[in-house]
């Protein structure tokens, strides 16, 4: 049988009937634990801007909690957006800096002490970053390599051997288990739950960390593509200065955009894909649409499935030997 043609409105969504719908999710996620609030890590970014704008509807102002929590290396503008969140929804907020737990557990010098094995000149003043090239284009084989910039403005790429960048990878790391150890705390005090931020691109695709920002008692926009995010976020009234910031890691000290470290697209092309492979349509009807070629979205169709895969031990729970008894 023969299926919809492919089309960017398959991402349209009745978003008064999708917020009504989370809605209902988020006041039942609470009844099923037996809690009364919801903690919300606020970034500043279009998805926890939602999830918080989305939990104080479900609740009012009284009942939830957003944390910001910025760290040395965070953008300037974070703190800024995340305030323009919080201000929006007129929720309570606390702000925990993270710099001197990280710098407690020797994050900025190991971190500095790798890059400086790959870049000897690379020191104080000094910004960085990973960047991922994948196979979009034929012939190009997926890697990562480390980008820094000098005091000067000028910059120095090299590509990444396996162990730095596991290195890399791991340090990093902590900073979002470490915002998480933080969300739970003030939800333990307050009998609250947390609520997690992740989109459908980020969840289905494991663009999160393992017990970090991929642990959350309820993810209400978990099943949302990105683009249908921002939907949302327009249907919320959300401020204009959020919903027109492009989507960042907020990870490292250079400046960083999520297609440069993971997806390898802008969300809007990434959605297409992802939504073209779920749904079953070939490259070749999802190529126009996306604005792509045929090979590259057969290309991205493979980088979808490897990183399916790669995110099952994300999403995996421990494996203990024997049935649970829960």
């Amino acid at each position: 049988m023969k299926h919809t043609p492919f089309s960017a409105k398959l991402l349209s969504i009745d978003c008064q009937k999708e917020t009504a719908r989370i809605l209902h999710t988020l006041v039942e996620s609470l009844r099923a634990f037996k809690r009364k609030g919801f903690v919300v890590g606020v970034s500043g970014g279009i998805d926890s801007s939602v999830t918080l704008a989305l939990c104080t509807i479900a609740l009012g102002t009284d009942r939830v909690l957003a944390l910001q929590m910025p760290e040395r290396h965070s953008a300037k503008d974070s703190l800024h957006l995340s305030d323009l969140a919080i201000s929006h929804c007129q929720v309570k907020n606390i702000r925990h800096d993270i710099s001197s737990t990280l710098e407690s557990l020797g994050f900025y010098t190991h971190y500095d002490t790798i890059v400086q094995s790959i870049i000897p000149t690379y020191g104080k003043g000094w910004k960085s970053k990973i960047v991922f090239r994948g196979a979009v284009h034929a012939g190009h084989m997926p890697h990562f390599s480390i980008v820094a910039q000098s005091p000067l403005g000028d910059i120095v790429k090299h590509r990444l051997n396996y162990k730095p960048y596991l290195e890399i990878i791991a340090a990093t790391n902590f900073k979002q288990r470490i915002r998480t150890m933080l969300e739970y705390y003030h939800a333990d005090r307050n009998n609250f739950i947390v609520a997690g931020t992740p989109n459908l691109l980020e969840h289905d695709l494991g663009f999160f960390v393992k017990q970090g920002d991929g642990a959350a008692d309820v993810k209400p926009i978990a099943h949302l593509y990105k683009s249908q995010v921002y939907q949302l976020a327009k249907y919320l009234e959300l401020p204009n200065e959020i919903r027109e910031q492009a989507p960042t890691t907020d990870t490292y000290s250079l400046a960083q955009g999520q297609d440069e470290f993971f997806f390898t697209l802008p969300y809007d092309k990434m959605d297409l894909c992802l939504l073209g492979k779920t749904k079953g349509y070939s490259p070749g009807e999802v190529a126009p649409v996306a604005g792509l070629t045929t090979d590259m979205v057969n290309n991205v169709y493979k980088d979808i499935l490897s990183k399916k895969l790669a995110a099952r031990y994300l999403h995996a729970p421990a494996i203990t030997v024997g049935r649970s008894s829960v």
